[in-house]
């Protein structure tokens, strides 16, 4: 089974009312479980801490100023409340480009479409490009390069207007 079918399995998951799924072929074996009601937004990138590999791609919830504390709200740039994330599907380490010499995927002010490579997160020597799922215009990277990210970590701000 690879990625790309694993990922399939992971959107299909997530629209059904499925809790728990498991797969063997051979001596593969995976586990998908459905999170219960959690709906995390962040306004900034969050502390690392234990997350579990592979259970959903990367989702694009609105960004929300709610984690600001109220004295911050007047300082806070009211043009947040429409913004998109662009998470991390997996655990691993964030590169911004394909290789030292080459190109930086996605810049501060570029235009992205969904199915355009934004960056690269490498897991168990294995390089994963991510792809935007939104379009709009890149306003903020939250992550540094070559820094450890984990599941479902906001990575990009896209503004969709």
């Amino acid at each position: 089974m690879d990625f790309r079918q694993i990922q399939d399995l992971i959107k299909m998951i997530n629209k059904s009312n499925i809790g728990e799924l498991t797969i063997e072929e051979g001596e593969f074996k995976i586990t998908i479980k459905q999170k219960k009601d959690e709906k995390l937004v962040y306004a900034q990138a969050p502390a690392m801490a234990a997350a579990p590999v592979a259970q959903a791609p990367a989702m694009v919830a609105p960004a929300s100023t709610s984690a600001v504390p109220a004295d911050d709200k007047a300082a806070a740039p009211a043009k947040t409340d429409n913004l998109l994330t662009i998470k991390s599907p997996m655990i691993g380490t964030f590169y911004r480009r394909p290789s030292p010499d080459k190109p930086i995927f996605a810049e501060i002010g570029d235009e992205v479409a969904p199915g355009k490579v934004v960056c690269i997160i490498e897991a168990m020597k294995l390089f994963n490009e991510i792809e935007s799922e939104v379009k709009g215009k890149i306003v903020k990277i939250l992550v540094e390069d070559a820094s450890p990210v984990e599941y479902d970590q906001p990575l990009f701000l896209v503004d969709p207007a």
